[in-house]
This record gives C-alpha cells, structure tokens and sequence, in this order.
C-alpha cells in the first residue's frame, strides 16, 4: 500500500527541488502541519548518503523557522486561548502559563526529538509567552538532536537499513502512522 509514496519519495530525493520540499514540509510541520518531516527526510538521507548532514541540516533549518511561525500563532492566540479555558475553570490559563514557563525548558527539549507534534509544542510556548529567544535556543537544540542524530545512523547505517525497511514498508508505516497519533492521544490525555 505504501510502495508507492515511498518510491515517489525516493525519486523526488534527486529532484532538483527536493531540498525546497523538504524546508517547506519541517517549515509546516512545526507550525500547522500534521505529517513529520521524517516521512520525507529519512528516504532522502537513504537515497543521497552523501547529502545527509545537508538533508539534516535543511530539516532542522525549516522546523526551527516553522517553530517561530507557531510561536506568533500561540501568541496571537493568547486572549482565545484564555477565555476558552476559563470557560471550563477559573484561573486554567493562568495555571497553564505558569506551570508552561516553569518547566518549558524540558517539554521544549523532550517533545523536540520525539514524533509528538512539534507544532504543539511551539504554538504553547506562544500563548505561554515563553521567552522568545531561550524558545529559539531551545527548538534548534532539540530540532537538530533528532535530524541530524536520524542523519548520521542512516548515513552510517543506510544501505542494511534501506534493505531492512524495503521489505518490511507497510510495517514500518503503519507503526510511524501509529505513533504519530499515538503522539495526538498523549498531549490530549496530559
């Protein structure tokens, strides 16, 4: 069922406007779109090894700038965002910013590298009004950790990878599809 979009994907890695895509889709990712860039970087990094860090770099580039993009929609989103939850308890929103800004630093870093989506965390930390430029440090941080750690063992690793994956496609996109709502249903429960 998959074959399909994963060679489509493995062909567009060569075309000349694959690295565009790729900025646009960790661009979008970070700020309104549901699918990770990973979908796109990692048959990417499989088909060009020898522009992995590029790939990577590319990704990372996209994702924090899109992050940035998320943060002004939280942030503009701030006087909704609090008369909707005031509208369930008195004092949740500003429970939220507090408890948000005490302990951003590690939802930042942790939620980085994991397929929860980004943009979640990046659209909080705007209605929390997190400090703008530590959010920034924080997102290139953990945006780089995951795409370019991702990167290296495909570079690393690629061809027994690719082999591995290749036969096992459905498999492998059924459990990505998974936990990416998996990463929906956590953020939802907590």
């Amino acid at each position: 069922m998959f074959r399909p979009l994963y060679d489509w994907v493995l062909r567009m890695a060569h075309h000349r406007h694959a690295t565009r895509a790729l900025f646009a889709v960790s661009f979008a990712e970070a700020s309104f779109f549901p699918i990770p860039p990973d979908a796109m970087m990692m048959p990417m990094v499989l088909a060009r090894r020898d522009r992995a860090f590029l790939i990577a770099g590319i990704c990372t580039l996209g994702s924090v700038l899109g992050g940035m993009f998320g943060y002004a929609i939280g942030y503009f989103l701030t006087d909704f965002a609090n008369q909707v939850l005031e509208f369930f308890k008195h004092n949740a929103f500003q429970e939220f910013t507090a408890q948000y800004n005490k302990y951003g630093w590690a939802i930042i870093l942790v939620k980085g590298v994991t397929p929860i989506p980004f943009k979640l965390v990046t659209i909080a930390s705007g209605l929390s009004h997190y400090p703008f430029a530590l959010f920034v440090l924080l997102a290139t941080i953990t945006r780089s950790a995951r795409f370019f750690l991702v990167a290296t063992l495909l570079k690393i690793y690629g061809a027994p990878v690719q082999e591995f994956v290749e036969k096992r496609l459905d498999l492998f996109a059924w459990g990505f599809l998974a936990l990416i709502v998996l990463g929906f249903v956590a953020v939802a429960l907590f």
